[in-house]
């Protein structure tokens, strides 16, 4: 997949990060907080462009990746407080109370254009899948919300398995019942989430397909 970004070079102190945007807004698509459970509901194209982003993310252990969602179109359904979304590698060292500086600084960016190669995100995201089944596995998304931002943080194999639960949505979603009048439909989660001490409800951030208004114009495949 080509993908058309904005990259921003902020400074804080002596460092410099590199940051990364969707050239345009992912118009419909929204995402909410996990409250405990958060909703991811998108088109079939923001759900496209996200499964490339998180897989641009997980080869890109240097650069954080930005997706403005809480100003956009506002959906007809779902809960919870609007949010960005933030990718970044475990290994960067970001804290989320630093990001409110640094997107402050996210001024003239300049045009980036870069693939992903699917078959390279499919093969790790496998190798995520096979240690995962091991009762020992630790390769989880740690998660925080600060600054009606959420942030995952990962490593290549979980951004990667991620990209294709977000693949898979946008490709099947189209197909599920209900969809031409409107109505969303539950495609999966959010991959391994890192669950708070004490039990409680499960943390959790559902994703859903949901074309966009007026419906009229969209057909599910092979009708």
């Amino acid at each position: 997949m080509q993908l058309r970004l904005q990259q921003f070079r902020p400074r804080t102190g002596p460092h410099e990060h590199r940051v990364v945007q969707p050239r345009k807004p992912l118009r419909h698509t929204s995402l909410s907080a996990p409250e405990p459970i958060g909703l991811l509901l998108g088109d079939h194209d923001g759900l496209s462009r996200l499964a490339g982003l998180f897989s641009f993310a997980a080869y890109s252990r240097h650069t954080i990746v930005h997706v403005p969602l809480r100003d956009g179109l506002p959906p007809d359904e779902g809960f919870g407080t609007p949010v960005d979304l933030v990718l970044v590698h475990d290994t960067l060292g970001l804290r989320p109370s630093k990001w409110p500086e640094l997107r402050r600084k996210l001024v003239n960016g300049t045009p980036l254009t870069v693939g992903t190669l699917e078959e390279r995100t499919a093969r790790d995201a496998a190798g995520w899948r096979e240690r995962a089944s091991r009762a020992n596995a630790r390769d989880e998304l740690r998660h925080a919300t600060h600054a009606r931002t959420f942030f995952l943080f990962g490593n290549r194999e979980v951004f990667a398995e991620t990209a294709t639960c977000l693949a898979h949505a946008a490709g099947w979603g189209p197909r599920q019942k209900g969809v031409t009048q409107g109505h969303s439909a539950l495609m999966t989660a959010l991959p391994t989430l890192v669950q708070e001490p004490g039990g409680g409800h499960p943390i959790e951030v559902l994703i859903c397909f949901k074309p966009y208004p007026p419906y009229a114009h969209f057909q599910r495949p092979g009708r």
